[in-house]
């Protein structure tokens, strides 16, 4: 076994493989970017060393000769890669074994062979793996692909060969519309990966998203089951669950032999994934999956297989990358109970899931669920890298129990500082589909409106929320009051940008009475109780407070913003003139220019943030005035990127 590793990554999965290694007795190395200085899994970390030149992956995580620099003169024996940044590189892993070093992964020929998506489909087919019916050659002409598709028959799926993240892919449903979106999936997937090929698939109508994990010693292979990855929104997964609902022992059986064959046909050595898309519209057949990719590293969700299994991925990882054989043979391991993982991330929901940042005010999680984060409170997320803020993770022993229990640490789990998709998760939880187990990648579009509606703001929560800005909870009654004062205050607070007055009659040390002069018909009576105050029934919830933000831990999370009544805005609209950045970012393009004529909803400019893609729209139809950024150049929150001329009154 290794006496030290370096991991080349951050955040949560940084932190759960030092979770592991400390364990098992195993030293480890972090490296860190300037913006993750003070990061949770530096302070974890046995070492810690600087890398780069910015916060950028580029001039960081992703600098593999100077990560294989600080394994070497801190004495690491073997690079954990985790997921993402240098994970799948096989570039990467040459380089780490040409230095003396073990990559604590597959081999860099099987990450080739599964790199790009048709070669992978032709070597799988050859491996008697089923694959989806459709065109992985070479030739990229436009009408011989148009021509592929009719044969292959409409709705087809374009997808870019060097493709993920739904990045290079469009749902095609007629012929007259294909030549279109092969243009547009070509760029983007040029933009994206520096290759435009795509690759043709038939397009499965009900499709549900299974994986299977296998597990290899670089001969040969064991599955650890399935996962059911079908709960996504543009195609990024939200969550995921083992084992899948509707499998039976004949399907898992079929799917779990396919991922092993493709494992051992590439000699796969250490964890990997391949998933599959799977027919749910007539149940769960044998003839009813098909090969999409293999994931040549440790996925996001592999702890709902942890759980179900009790095996530690990571573990294994190490003894096989230290020169063990499989820890286990195929009938050694045995499912017990569900699991279910849901990815909180830092992002405004209302606003079309952009992503946040921010700093973390609080954050608090039941003992009751396993939360895999990488940050803590008073950690910042940032603008660099993903904004996930943590997994929860909860097993029971039937897949209701366990959605129960999804549902119950989603509502207990506490978040200030910044907007999360909490809500959203609890409501998914709660879905009648979702929890009959009829689930399908379309689930979330189709029920969306439903899934993030508004949580319900009730008087109570107001008055909670005004009792904490004016002190009015553990202090004395008299607070904020002197002798010559009415026992009567107001305090002006706004919740989504809608302000309001909420008013405090103070009746003693045990009770307030509240009113809205807003909305006359709320009145909420708060009473001290054994300690504790209970407003209109309820107990009073828990709070968070930073500066004028105040967090209100009901309904995943309500925040609040104390109000100084002179400084009000008094314009509502914004300033429809200016198009500004809405977060931190890179301008990766801009399609402006002054003197142009515009249209409303006319895409002007592209920011990247967050690891995705934001298209800034003109407002309403205009003249471009002024064009203030170039490609390339890095803006803060609120950096006007392209101002209209006035518009006529």
């Amino acid at each position: 076994m290794f006496d030290k590793i370096l991991i080349a990554n951050r955040g949560e999965i940084a932190c759960r493989v030092m979770e592991t290694a400390r364990a098992m007795g195993v030293k480890t190395v972090a490296v860190y970017s300037d913006a993750d200085r003070g990061a949770k899994h530096v302070a974890m970390a046995d070492e810690a060393c600087h890398i780069g030149t910015g916060p950028a992956p580029a001039d960081s995580y992703l600098l593999g000769d100077e990560i294989i620099a600080i394994a070497q003169s801190t004495g690491a024996q073997a690079i954990h890669p985790g997921y993402g940044f240098l994970s799948e590189n096989p570039d990467f892993v040459d380089a780490v074994e040409a230095a003396g070093l073990t990559f604590i992964g597959p081999s860099a020929d099987a990450i080739r062979k599964m790199g790009l998506k048709d070669a992978a489909k032709v070597l799988m087919e050859e491996a008697g793996v089923p694959v989806v019916p459709g065109y992985h050659g070479t030739n990229q002409d436009a009408g011989f692909l148009q021509e592929q598709a009719d044969q292959i028959g409409y709705p087809v799926l374009i997808k870019a060969v060097a493709g993920g993240g739904g990045k290079g892919m469009r749902l095609v449903e007629a012929a007259g519309d294909f030549a279109e979106a092969l243009k547009s999936a070509q760029g983007e997937a040029t933009t994206a990966f520096g290759n435009p090929d795509v690759l043709i698939e038939k397009y499965i109508q009900q499709p549900r998203h299974i994986e299977v994990q296998v597990f290899g010693d670089g001969t040969h292979a064991v599955h650890l089951f399935e996962r059911d990855c079908s709960l996504q929104r543009r195609h990024q997964k939200v969550i995921e669950e083992a084992p899948a609902p509707g499998m039976t022992p004949e399907m898992r059986e079929a799917m779990g032999q396919a991922g092993v064959r493709a494992a051992e046909a590439i000699g796969y050595k250490g964890a990997g994934t391949v998933e599959f898309i799977v027919d749910g519209s007539d149940g769960l057949r044998t003839d009813g999956f098909w090969f999409m990719e293999m994931n040549t590293r440790l996925q996001v969700e592999h702890p709902v297989t942890e759980l179900i299994t009790g095996v530690d991925l990571v573990e294994w990882q190490l003894r096989v990358a230290s020169g063990e054989s499989l820890p286990a043979q195929q009938d050694d391991l045995s499912i017990t109970g569900h699991a279910f993982e849901a990815r909180l991330y830092a992002e405004d929901v209302p606003k079309g899931f952009l992503p946040a940042t921010g700093t973390l005010t609080h954050l608090s999680f039941p003992e009751s669920c396993r939360a895999d984060s990488g940050v803590r409170a008073g950690d910042t997320i940032s603008p660099w890298y993903d904004p996930m803020i943590s997994k929860v993770i909860v097993r029971g022993p039937t897949r209701a129990i366990a959605l129960s229990r999804l549902s119950q640490a989603l509502a207990e789990t506490e978040v200030g500082g910044t907007v999360t998709n909490l809500a959203f998760l609890g409501a998914l939880a709660a879905h009648e589909g979702f929890a009959a187990g009829e689930v399908d990648t379309g689930l979330i579009a189709r029920d969306l409106e439903q899934l993030v509606k508004a949580p319900e703001v009730k008087p109570e929560h107001k008055a909670a929320a005004a009792m904490q800005a004016l002190g009015l909870i553990d202090g004395s009654w008299e607070t904020g009051f002197t002798l010559w004062s009415d026992m009567r205050r107001s305090v002006h607070l706004s919740y989504q940008g809608e302000p309001f007055e909420a008013m405090v009659e103070v009746d003693g040390p045990d009770r307030q009475l509240w009113e809205f002069p807003d909305d006359p018909d709320a009145q909420v009576c708060a009473n001290r109780i054994g300690g504790g105050w209970v407003l209109g029934g309820d107990r009073l919830p828990a709070m968070s407070q930073s500066g004028n933000t105040i967090t209100v831990f009901d309904g995943y999370g309500l925040q609040f913003e104390v109000v100084d009544p002179l400084e009000r805005a008094s314009a509502a609209g914004g300033d429809q003139n200016v198009i500004e950045a809405p977060m931190p970012g890179l301008v990766k393009a801009v399609f402006a220019e002054a003197g142009q004529s515009v249209k409303e909803g006319e895409r002007l400019a592209i920011l990247e943030a967050m690891k995705m893609e934001h298209s800034l729209l003109a407002a309403r139809d205009g003249v471009v005035a002024e064009v203030l950024a170039a490609a390339g150049d890095q803006v803060e929150a609120g950096a006007a990127l392209v101002r209209l001329e006035e518009a006529d009154s």
